[in-house]
């Protein structure tokens, strides 16, 4: 199972025919996250007579809004550039300050648009991967085993305690863990048993 979205907060600007676009661009988990990053633009920008935005969640829920440009010229476009991306659970905020001159309908639609995809490249849309974390213990010398395996697994370590045996905490690509359970058990003899402790996602 994977999860596109983003990887951090990030604002970009740039200027069309004098007016001031500025894109801020966030990962959220809840629709609350979202209308809370909204805010705050709002706040930051509070002079600005446009702070447009669209989101999209995992779950499915989207929303948009053009506050205040006509219709259809600027949460339409932003909303397309997540859902064009390929990710969710994101919001992203379009500030314009007018320049005074008129870009007509298509000039802000390419506006808002750029304004959004801007700011998506530059919070990276990144790509998540559902890991089982494990945990085994085992030899000194069974250990030397279990790192080319490990890695040829391209399994995370998390933590290695070294005492009288190694205990160590991995996480693996969940669609790879019966697989690399099996070759663990494998090369050890059968003298190591992996626990599974739990799930997340990571990249």
């Amino acid at each position: 199972m994977e999860y596109i979205t983003l990887e951090k907060e990030a604002e970009v600007s740039f200027t069309e025919k004098k007016s001031v676009f500025i894109g801020n661009a966030c990962p959220v988990k809840t629709e609350e996250q979202a209308i809370g990053f909204i805010n705050k633009i709002r706040k930051k920008y509070a002079d600005a007579k446009h702070n447009t935005y669209a989101y999209m969640l995992a779950n499915g829920i989207s929303r948009y809004s053009d506050d205040g440009e006509p219709q259809g010229t600027a949460g339409v476009p932003i909303l397309n550039v997540i859902k064009k991306g390929g990710f969710t659970d994101a919001v992203i905020v379009v500030t314009r300050y007018f320049g005074g001159i008129l870009l007509g309908t298509g000039g802000l639609i390419r506006a808002y648009g750029t304004s959004a995809r801007d700011a998506a490249e530059a919070a990276k849309i990144v790509t998540y991967f559902q890991y089982a974390e494990c945990k085994m213990t085992c030899s000194y010398s069974d250990y030397q085993k279990i790192i080319p395996v490990a890695e040829s697994f391209d399994a995370k370590t998390d933590n290695t305690e070294f005492a009288a045996e190694i205990t160590l905490y991995m996480a693996v690509k969940n669609n790879y863990f019966e697989s690399f359970k099996e070759k663990i058990f494998e090369i050890s003899g059968g003298r190591i048993s992996l626990e599974k402790l739990g799930e997340r996602f990571s990249h």
